[in-house]
């Protein structure tokens, strides 16, 4: 015991302490062969021979005890000054950034529309079925659902397609007029070169009374804003198709990498899709209860726009956290 008893005091760090602790507690230890021994003995031998194996055993684990937290407190020490960084040191490598492309293609683009009044709005990312999809002229089993490949939960929960459902709350807690943006995260079931499961959209609504609200207001509204985005683009408004629209476009700039002139990033159109938009349907009224109300709607995907500023092949770059990537930036 003696023995032991030194070699613990002698150790020098926690693999030479668990091998005294196996040597003396392991299956074929010095103590643990002692307590073999009890099965030879009998009454009051027995009980004596078995207080001091005991005593030996409290002994041996209270000074082990002690001297593993000594061990480890002089380790965690050594590795914290081996790890220890002096940040005062000189470096000349320094970066000033504006931020993530993603966070400043959105600071951009609020900017932009809270110059003109539009308020800024926010909303839950666990959506209902309704705010979602019934509210927006997209009812159980209409095959525009098949389009947002939704992440669904229980009891008709689902993570938001798009933010759309923002402006359904927005008209249900308000009375017009309205001008509002909501940007923020969605989710869909989608990851390649040019969509990932969760990414970031911007949408805006405007609704007034009577007739107020017009195409026009809002061809006006997105054409500066695109230039505003992009520089000195042309842009163009196409017939499209959107369930809680009607009219509804799709708005195009001449392709920012080739003036228009066509490369394979366009597919040789000369045109980049940017943005929807249209005239608020009148189902999507009726569902929080509006009338004689006049309204448009837009709404845009940040990585999109960020792809384009910045030259961005791919959407996943955004979010590989890879600073020969960021840092360009």
């Amino acid at each position: 015991m003696n023995t032991l008893i030194q070699k613990l005091h002698n150790a020098k760090n926690s693999q030479e302490l668990e091998s005294i602790r196996l040597e003396a507690l392991g299956k074929k230890g010095l103590i643990t062969q002692k307590f073999s021994e009890l099965k030879a003995l009998e009454g009051e031998e027995k009980r004596q021979f078995a207080q001091t194996i005991n005593t030996l055993k409290q002994e041996f684990e209270t000074l082990h005890n002690a001297k593993k937290l000594e061990l480890q407190t002089q380790e965690l020490q050594e590795s914290l000054k081996q790890e220890k960084i002096d940040v005062s040191l000189f470096t000349s490598r320094s970066h000033r950034s504006l931020g993530h492309p993603i966070s400043y293609t959105k600071d951009r683009i609020i900017d932009y529309f809270m110059q003109l009044g539009y308020e800024l709005r926010t909303g839950p990312l666990i959506e209902d079925d309704f705010h979602n999809f019934s509210a927006l002229n997209l009812p159980e089993y209409h095959p525009a659902r098949d389009m947002q490949d939704t992440f669904y939960f229980k009891d008709n929960m689902l993570l938001r397609t798009h933010t759309s459902p923002v402006q359904i709350r927005t008209m249900q807690e308000q009375t017009p007029p309205i001008k509002m943006i909501c940007p923020g995260p969605t989710f869909r079931r989608d990851y390649d070169l040019t969509h990932t499961p969760m990414f970031h959209q911007v949408e805006g609504l405007v609704v007034d009374k009577g007739n107020q609200a017009s195409f026009a207001n809002l061809k006006f509204t997105l054409e500066d804003f695109l230039k505003y985005i992009f520089g000195d683009v042309k842009v163009r408004f196409r017939s499209s198709f959107f369930p809680f629209t009607e009219p509804s476009a799709e708005a195009d700039i001449s392709c920012v990498f080739c003036a228009g002139k066509g490369c394979r990033v366009c597919s040789d159109t000369g045109w980049l899709e940017v943005l929807g938009c249209g005239v608020v349907d009148e189902y999507v009224f009726e569902a929080v209860g509006y009338k004689n109300v006049s309204g448009y709607a837009f709404g845009m995907g940040i990585e999109r726009l960020a792809m384009l500023t910045c030259g961005v092949g791919d959407l996943r770059s955004f979010f590989e956290t890879d600073l020969r990537v960021l840092e360009q930036f």
